[in-house]
């Protein structure tokens, strides 16, 4: 069972935010997909709860210097 959840962004202004992001969330166990949409500061993912947790996420997002509202 997955769910899907968007998290709003502060910082991301390039494609190497974008691959930072992508690469730091997609490597926590249960992500399944990442999804950053630059212009509009999201990223969205699809995870298995039992997994991955909304903290875990918004923690490697917090390392790579972003800020999540």
């Amino acid at each position: 069972m997955t769910e899907e959840m968007q998290l709003h962004v502060e910082g991301m202004s390039c494609g190497h935010c974008v691959k930072a992001v992508e690469s730091s969330v997609g490597a926590i166990d249960g992500v399944e997909t990442v999804r950053v949409t630059l212009d509009q500061g999201l990223v969205e993912v699809t995870y298995d709860p039992r997994q991955a947790s909304v903290e875990d996420m918004k923690a490697v997002i917090e390392e790579e210097g972003y800020t999540v509202k």
